[in-house]
């Protein structure tokens, strides 16, 4: 034991308690391999027995325990409707024992709080003689029933109800501790009592009454040095957090513990750590839920929903090793290229139409070989049946031989039942006759792996610990780094779970807010007591709301036993490196073709311009996202567009048939577009009012003489080497017989305002006019306003603008021809939301 340890106030504790434990066994003449030493908690036992053998080198050592490994020593099999603990298993017995009391429609809502009640009862259960067990139950029904007779909390007083009968009626691994057998079997009983009292280890020791004895773990020490560290948000929390596990590192106080307060804060700290190679032993883990392999399953399992998404599909293949990664990424491009929200509107004739002749066959494949899968997973059956489809998919996509291959992934495979051996174990929990839902067995997998908990491998030689608070207690460690110590995360007085009242835990049994205060400032000031210690909290949340450190923390600053530190980060001085503002030039890439939106990039911003129109880099679209004002704009063209049409086919006077048939149309369109009801519901909320505004200002229009000519018409036009394309939303022919090229906007009608409040800075209808051979035209935007009211904003300049623009394009063209730079401005609004600007490094110029 080296020279820095041999001073720790945990070490003085176990070498006292040593000593004391040789005296009773040598007073009371027992037997080492009939004594037990009953820690409070697993992970001291390792602690305990290296102790003893070095305090003892030789000699013979008891049995260091704790309850539950002294149980499952004795060997234990598990009766088909007794808690488990296992939150899968217990989700099955939770819906008999729910359908038994009638209450089997609400399952759903019920059986989670049905586990989290009885679970909480099976500590005191369990602490109960099971001949004992009935005698208890019916004292603690008295307590159960009490301030629930309220018509409004019948469900709460079932639950509490159920929950008593089987915690009652349950066996338990530690009911063999309680026999007469297994009490025989000892000479000396030692309970090492923590921070709070253990109802099985108080009933162990009356039933051995002179031959059981407890000895105190929780005693208290001088206070270490404490510091303090105030940071400004979670980010330099875990920063400065880190930064203080490395100076004791350095320092040789190893290992540091580093409790869990805040599991995200944690995992922050741990990466950082983690990319400096420091040693780390996690003794609280991560819900399984979380890890890679459970990833994989629940994707599996949400792509074969029959509403399932396009995106959640081919993030299931993407992940799947049995298909060619180029194949799916050729799927991936058809379905952002066409829009196709939902797999269901993924058809083989729409899949054929927007394919080329060389990958076509190769995507059919694989769309008939995705839905052959999915089509496995669609009707009801059995859960042993559900586990053998969900192993036969797994094998089919290729993902079974990598869960066997990872530590997370055989947890889940165990925890599941997929495996072949434990089927017979779920024959017997489960119901074979109930047939489950694929949404109900998702629901029962995902349950089942975020109450699981996965704890990675532990490094030889650990240099930092994290673990539990309270799990401090007795634990030799160099230094202590608490983060999160905020009034928020280090509450002194934590609110009980569950719904039991503060009457109904006192007769069950249950700790009191009180107890678990105490608790949990006993386990603060044992933490304390570590001879060298770093508090840190955050001045505010993520939210932006401020945050004060708790009042454990206040009161050691108050009684001025702890000190704020400095930040504990190393100041490092970085030489600047500046980038450079690209200046591409662009005259071998050859410009044939140019559309407004494309001139008007090259208007504001060269750079622009040429990284997504000359090498035509673009950003991929999102398949399953919530719709926007762009999805609505280019909804409300093809409606407005094929309504006119059909006016045009076939008149109808302005009136009520004008708005049945707008609305037949609009219909029409969000078939077409595939665009699902709750998703467009806020526009169509907002489309009445906008129909009929539409149509008071169409009426007034055609009062004027304006007829309709064309819509969503394609025009070409040759302007030296390079050919002007656009698609102009509608025409009309005036009284007067000339042209209006109008342009629709929903946008605010301030907005529609700008662009032609400086005519000869428009770009669009300009470039539009530019399109036709007509020199006497006029072209305008058409603002369908959602509050009701459309208008007409007119381009007020327009053949001098279309002058002025032909001549800019030719120059513009001239000099990029002639190897001009094209160099990213940085300005405006432009900027803002440029999908380029990754690439010209606009953040970090000169």
């Amino acid at each position: 034991m080296d020279a820095l340890a041999q001073g720790h106030p945990a070490l003085r504790l176990w070498y006292g308690l040593i000593g004391t434990i040789h005296a009773l066994m040598t007073r009371q003449g027992a037997d080492p391999a009939r004594t037990v030493v009953l820690v409070p908690y697993a992970q001291l036992m390792p602690v305990a027995a290296a102790l003893w053998a070095h305090q003892s080198p030789g000699g013979p050592a008891p049995r260091f325990e704790s309850t539950m490994s002294w149980a499952n020593s004795l060997g234990y099999v598990s009766a088909a409707d007794d808690l488990s603990f296992d939150m899968g298993r217990d989700l099955l017995t939770a819906r008999s024992w729910l359908a038994k009391a009638g209450l089997g429609t609400r399952a759903d809502l019920l059986a989670g709080r049905l586990i989290e009640a009885a679970w909480q009862l099976a500590g005191v259960a369990a602490a109960v003689n099971p001949v004992d067990r009935p005698a208890w139950a019916a004292t603690a029904r008295a307590f159960v029933a009490a301030g629930q007779d309220a018509p409004v909390l019948a469900l709460e007083a079932a639950v509490a109800r159920i929950a008593l009968e089987w915690a009652a009626a349950s066996n338990y691994a530690t009911d063999a501790l309680l026999q007469d057998s297994s009490t025989r079997a000892l000479d000396l009983l030692v309970v090492l009592e923590g921070l709070q009292a253990e109802p099985l280890a108080l009933a162990l020791t009356g039933l051995l009454r002179d031959r059981a004895i407890t000895l105190p773990l929780d005693v208290p020490a001088a206070l270490g040095e404490v510091r303090l560290r105030e940071a400004a948000d979670a980010a330099q929390e875990a920063e400065m957090a880190a930064a203080c596990v490395m100076r004791h590192i350095e320092a040789g106080r190893v290992p540091v513990a580093l409790p869990a307060l805040d599991r995200a804060l944690v995992r922050r700290i741990r990466g950082l750590l983690d990319a400096r190679g420091v040693a780390v032993r996690d003794e609280t883990g991560w819900k399984l839920s979380t890890t890679r392999a459970a990833a994989h399953v629940m994707c599996a399992l949400r792509a074969c929903a029959w509403n399932a998404g396009s995106d959640d599909v081919l993030d299931w293949l993407k992940n799947s090793p049995a298909i060619a990664p180029p194949t799916v990424c050729a799927l991936e491009r058809r379905l952002r290229r066409d829009g196709l929200r939902d797999w269901a509107s993924v058809t083989v004739q729409r899949l054929g139409e927007s394919a080329g002749p060389d990958d076509a066959a190769s995507l059919l494949l694989l769309l008939e070989q995705t839905n052959a899968w999915r089509a496995g997973m669609q009707r009801g059956r059995s859960l042993l049946d559900w586990l053998e489809a969900l192993r036969l998919l797994l094998q089919a996509c290729g993902r079974w031989s990598r869960l066997e291959e990872d530590g997370a992934g055989v947890q889940l495979l165990a925890l599941l039942g997929l495996h072949g051996e434990v089927q017979p174990q779920l024959r017997r929990w489960s119901d074979p006759a109930r047939r489950m839902s694929l949404p109900d067995f998702t629901a029962w997998v995902s349950d089942s792996l975020e109450a699981a908990t996965f704890v990675p491998l532990h490094p030889a030689r650990e240099q930092v610990v994290i673990l539990p608070l309270n799990q401090l207690l007795g634990r030799v460690v160099g230094a202590l780094v608490i983060a999160g110590c905020d009034e928020v995360r280090l509450a002194p007085s934590p609110e009980p779970s569950g719904a039991w009242t503060a009457a109904q835990r006192e007769g069950l049994g249950l700790p009191s807010r009180g107890a678990l205060e105490a608790s949990v400032r006993a386990g603060w000031r044992n933490a304390m007591q570590t001879p060298h210690c770093d508090l840190l909290w955050r001045r505010s949340d993520e939210s932006g709301e401020p945050l004060l450190a708790s009042s454990l923390v206040l009161s050691l600053q108050l009684d001025g036993v702890a000190r704020v530190d400095a930040d504990p980060r190393e100041q490092r001085t970085l030489q600047a490196l500046p980038v450079a503002r690209p200046l591409p030039v662009s005259q071998a890439l050859p410009i044939e073709s140019l559309s407004a939106s494309a001139y008007d990039d090259l208007r504001r911003c060269p750079y622009r311009f040429f990284a997504m129109r000359q090498l035509g880099l673009q950003e991929a679209d999102e398949i399953d996202c919530e719709l926007d004002k762009r999805d609505f704009g280019e909804w409300l063209h093809q409606v407005l567009g094929l309504f006119h049409e059909a006016l045009q086919h076939d008149p109808v006077p302005p009136g009520p048939d004008r708005a049945r048939l707008l609305d037949t149309k609009a219909q029409q369109v969000t078939r077409s577009m595939h665009l699902a009801d709750d998703a467009f519901l806020p526009f169509a909320a907002a489309w009445p009012r906008m129909r009929d505004g539409y149509l008071t200002w169409l009426a007034l229009h055609e009062a004027t003489g304006a007829k309709f000519e064309q819509a969503e018409s394609r025009h070409e036009m040759t302007l030296g080497s390079v050919k002007l394309v656009g698609r102009i939303d509608r025409i009309d022919r005036l009284a007067d017989g000339s042209l209006m090229v109008m342009d629709y906007k929903t946008e605010a009608r301030t907005v529609t305002g700008e662009r032609i409040k400086q005519p000869l800075e428009d770009t669009q209808l300009a470039f539009y006019a530019a399109l036709l051979e007509q020199d006497t035209l006029t072209a305008a935007y058409v603002n369908v306003g959602e509050r009701g009211k459309t208008e007409l904003l007119e381009h007020q300049m327009l053949v001098a603008g279309r002058d002025q623009l032909v001549h800019g394009i030719l120059a513009d063209l001239a000099q990029i021809a002639a190897g001009a730079a094209l160099p990213a401005l940085g300005e405006g609004r432009a900027c803002d939301f440029c999908a380029a600007r990754g690439l010209c490094r606009r953040d970090f110029w000169v």
